[in-house]
């Protein structure tokens, strides 16, 4: 394999590496003339002929994209199969483990050159190179995600078997040409996935959670639950971490309902934040840690490790599933129970499902002060009663009071998180938790977000309000931390700008 190396280093990259299979093969071929053509510029007698030439290939190509792309598929994937074949019958695997990446991917193309040029493949350049590119990507990395999980505009990544590839952008689903080689090529890729952090999916263990190295959450369930092929879904992160100040760039909050934000998350308050599937709960939650100071011990616990806090001091934990004999499982609630003897300053739950709810209220109520976590639900009140209804889930026989007492006594503010019908993410309330009144939870808005119509494009317009509250709850804790005058400042600036 690595004799290959020595001798065509000089010719890598060159688009000659393919000519010398032409020439014995020019007798009246056909396929000549096609792989004959990158090389017909260079002489000078034939550029009469070739600018009629040329012309010609391209003009399909642009209209139709996706028809041209369905004609050659079924021969594009089945030259890369061949090709894909007889690269696992020459390569040394073993030896190509030792390479680093780029090494390896280099290695790669040369092979697949050498075959191309043997076999006598009729491709063009552009052909050669995707075939290059897709081959390096089913040895090295993910097959055809890979082109779809480097764009950083794509926020979601849902394949339904091997055929059907939908993303989503700026909110709104759409399909894509990628498709896998057949179901199994599917399967492959996401035990490639799912095996980087342990876990395993097949028949036996058809459901399975995981996560990218980069922290991009997936979920993968396999035949024969799902009947038309393996479904993947990938909740993807942008490369750049989102902070406050880019959410005010796209609208999300307003600058003022920013600066609140930062000193809820400063000066300690216990946080809930609340939205629907999609509505940027974890992103949110990933900007407020920002502000923790990174003196604090930080522990987090999700089912699928996807927080990305940028202090020092941060321990994170995550649940296992059970194991092929359905013993060794760790749920959330023992390691919510378990990081209660960690010495945690604050502690971070990605996502409360279940009963684990019971000991986030325990721990924000026995002094780990500014401990947040996600809750689906589609409002602050709708969240207050789920949070009701996972303590029942536990098996708790409280009585309701009792619950709702334990909840205001953890909760302080509610931060909810809407995706709206033009796929925009917005910050739709900012509400404190105030107290009870006989056996009702008393909240009041701090924020609220007013959607005044749609313009042309049919995107949504609206603004972020005051409510007109001057002093909110947490008025004494951010005066403790010396923040009072910052948000005294914030909430007028919001009321003027209302007036």
């Amino acid at each position: 394999m690595f004799g290959k190396r020595g001798s065509d280093d000089g010719n890598r990259s060159k688009p000659e590496f393919r000519q010398p299979a032409p020439g014995p093969a020019a007798p009246g071929s056909a396929d000549t003339a096609v792989l004959a053509r990158p090389a017909a510029p260079a002489q000078s007698g034939e550029l009469a002929a070739q600018p009629a030439r040329r012309p010609v290939e391209p003009p399909p190509l642009a209209p139709e994209p996706k028809k041209v792309q369905r004609e050659r598929s079924e021969t594009y994937y089945d030259t890369k199969s061949q090709v894909f074949s007889a690269l696992i019958d020459t390569i040394d695997l073993s030896q190509l483990a030792k390479l680093d990446p780029e090494s390896a991917r280099e290695e790669i193309r040369d092979i697949v050159n050498d075959i191309i040029a043997i076999k006598n493949f009729a491709m063009s350049i552009a052909e050669q190179e995707q075939l290059l590119e897709d081959i390096c990507n089913d040895v090295l990395g993910y097959g055809p995600l890979e082109p779809l999980l480097a764009r950083d505009d794509i926020a979601d990544i849902m394949v339904n078997g091997s055929k059907n590839v939908y993303i989503e952008v700026n909110g709104k689903v759409e399909q894509t040409s990628i498709r896998f080689r057949d179901n199994q090529q599917l399967l492959n890729i996401c035990q490639r996935i799912v095996s980087q952090v342990g876990r395993r999916v097949d028949e036996s263990s058809p459901i399975c959670d995981a996560r990218l190295p980069d922290g991009s959450r997936v979920n993968v369930i396999a035949p024969p639950l799902s009947i038309d092929g393996t479904a993947l879904t990938i909740r993807k992160f942008k490369k750049d971490k989102l902070t406050l100040d880019q959410l005010v760039k796209f609208g999300a909050i307003s600058p003022q309902g920013a600066e609140v934000l930062k000193i809820i998350g400063r000066v300690r308050c216990n946080v809930v934040i609340s939205g629907g599937t999609g509505s940027g709960k974890t992103t949110l939650l990933n900007c407020l840690t920002n502000y923790i100071d990174r003196e604090e011990r930080v522990i987090t616990c999700e089912d699928s490790a996807e927080l990305q806090l940028q202090q020092p001091h941060v321990v994170r934990l995550e649940t296992r599933p059970p194991n092929l004999e359905g013993e060794g499982e760790v749920t959330m609630r023992d390691l919510v129970k378990n990081c209660l003897r960690m010495r945690p300053e604050r502690i971070i739950v990605g996502e409360v499902r279940g009963p684990e709810v019971f000991d986030l209220l325990q721990a924000m109520n026995t002094g780990h002060d500014g401990s947040m976590g996600t809750i689906h639900s589609n409002s602050p009140r709708e969240c207050l009663n789920r949070i009701e209804s996972m303590i029942a889930m536990g098996g708790y026989s409280l009585p309701q009071k009792t619950v709702r007492e334990i909840v205001v006594g953890s909760v302080d503010v509610i931060i909810q998180a809407a995706r709206l019908r033009d796929g925009s993410r917005r910050i739709t309330h900012i509400t404190e938790v105030i107290g009870m009144e006989g056996d009702v939870i008393i909240t009041q808005d701090l924020i609220l977000y007013n959607i005044k119509g749609e313009d042309a494009s049919g995107r949504l317009i609206g603004e972020h309000v005051s409510t007109g509250i001057g002093r909110p709850h947490f008025w004494d804790r951010a005066r403790y931390y010396g923040e009072e005058q910052r948000l005294a400042t914030a909430l007028e600036a919001m009321e003027k700008n209302a007036g």
